[in-house]
């Protein structure tokens, strides 16, 4: 292990941690324990800053809002942005080879742990810090602001704590995963049943189409348009096709016949999914452009924003990003923006798809899912494919056939579906869409091992232990 990971170990010691717990959980248990954190998240969710105002002000994450999990105003303000952002960070190193990292060794991985919630909590302080400094409350006294980062970083800790607490076995999958879902739902929800008033009609697009044809307004203009960016029921029949096509694509995949060397009889298929890596290049990507809206909110109003740096990063006209990075991230909502900007459809959606890609790759190496590490991980649980010797090589020569392709064109096609989505008004964005149906799919699978470890628990090495990205 590099040096790198060697200064994380005195540090390690004074981070927050979740113990493991000590025997198998039950199902039940794991059930329950997920319920506290997604209900502690709601609630939180509810709770705005003590001491600050938001009416009228600028929103930077405004484009990602739902897919980051956060709330405007409240303690969840930064939502799971730094935490993925840390172990972003870390991933990109190492994919680069710049840090040592053998994801088979106990002391590595708990080093990677211990440098991801480090960074996560640093992440959380300068976004905090630059939420303050940037503006985005308005003018706050001294006292005031540090009140607020206080607020920020310490329900940014109790995020981070929530989502250790899953993964380490107390619940099912992961708080990230969880938190999104829960978003990208109410958002969902809302959008299409919500009552509230919002323009000239309520915001909930079933509710406002037929307010809007009872008024006597074209029910075909009324099917696709709305004023302010409201969601249309053209938005909810997109938003259908793209749950179909998601869950269409999540159960494709190329399967290789297995057998038990310890299990006569045994025998069964090892699937190499299509979308191979899931959603992981959609959050990841997500947080990297969190992180430029952050940026571009820290260096507003400083001499470095009328600089070269200020142009290429680009600058944001109240919540709308108007130049620079930030615009051509921030994808056109509707066909009339493409029509006004095509340029800048064309060139999110290139960004969008080279950086799905690039971080479909690099998750393959880090996170254990390349063809080697997968060989490996069958041969230790005594399973064998017909035809092949019963060792690492030959099966992880099989394996490659298929698991590069796969990472690269489910990288590509997750990239597509979700800048699609979000061009065409797809209600909590075409990613967070995305990641919702991914989400609920590994969650399906994890809660069928979890049901099957129970009742044959000589089959958990087999089937192995369940996380949802």
């Amino acid at each position: 292990m590099g040096r790198f990971f060697d200064a994380f170990r005195p540090i390690a010691r004074f981070l927050p941690e979740v113990t493991k717990p000590a025997g198998r959980v039950g199902f039940n248990e794991k059930l329950f324990w997920t319920g506290v954190v997604l209900i502690v998240y709601l609630v939180m969710r509810l709770i705005p800053l003590w001491g600050v105002g938001t009416t009228g002000s600028e929103d930077p994450f405004l484009p990602i809002r739902v897919v980051l999990g956060g709330h405007r105003g409240g303690l969840l303000e930064l939502g799971i942005g730094p935490i993925v952002t840390g172990g972003l960070i870390l991933q990109l190193l190492i994919g680069a080879g710049m840090i040592s990292y053998d994801s088979s060794n106990p002391d590595d991985r708990a080093m990677l742990t211990a440098a991801s919630k480090f960074l996560a909590l640093v992440m959380t302080a300068v976004s905090a810090v630059a939420f303050v400094v940037g503006g985005a409350y308005g003018s706050l006294s001294p006292l005031a602001g540090a009140l607020v980062i206080i607020q920020l970083l310490s329900a940014g800790m109790l995020l981070m704590m929530m989502d250790e607490m899953l993964q380490k076995g107390w619940g099912i999958g992961s708080g990230i995963s969880l938190f999104i879902l829960a978003g990208v739902a109410q958002e969902l929800f809302w959008s299409t049943f919500s009552p509230m008033p919002a323009g000239e009609y309520v915001r909930g697009s079933v509710f406002a189409y037929f307010q809007a044809v009872l008024s006597g307004k074209n029910p075909l203009v009324a099917f696709y348009e709305r004023e302010l960016g409201l969601p249309t029921m053209l938005g909810l029949v997109t938003t259908i096709a793209i749950l179909v096509v998601v869950i269409y694509l999540e159960g494709v995949s190329v399967k290789i016949p297995i057998v038990h060397a310890r299990y006569r009889g045994f025998s069964g298929q090892y699937p190499v999914k299509l979308l191979y890596v899931s959603n992981i290049p959609v959050i990841l990507a997500s947080a990297l452009f969190a992180d430029v809206y952050l940026l571009s909110n820290i260096i507003r109003g400083s001499p470095i924003s009328s600089s070269i740096i200020g142009d290429i990063v680009g600058r944001f006209n109240g919540s709308q990003p108007v130049s620079g990075l930030v615009y051509y991230i921030s994808p056109p909502r509707t066909l009339s923006e493409i029509a006004l900007d095509p340029f800048r459809a064309v060139a999110y959606m290139a960004i969008l798809l080279s950086i799905c890609v690039a971080f479909s790759l690099v998750w393959l190496s880090v996170s254990g899912m390349d063809a080697q590490s997968v060989a490996k991980q069958l041969v230790e649980s005594g399973v064998q494919v017909p035809g092949f010797r019963r060792a690492t090589q030959p099966i992880s020569a099989l394996l490659s056939r298929y698991i590069t392709t796969v990472t690269v064109l489910g990288g590509f096609l997750v990239g597509l579906i979700a800048a699609l989505g979000d061009f065409l008004g797809v209600y909590g964005t075409g990613t967070g869409i995305l990641l919702s149906v991914g989400i609920i799919y590994q969650y399906y699978e994890i809660i069928m091992r979890e049901r099957i470890a129970e009742l044959h628990p000589g089959l958990e090495r087999i089937l192995g232990g369940g996380k949802v990205g």
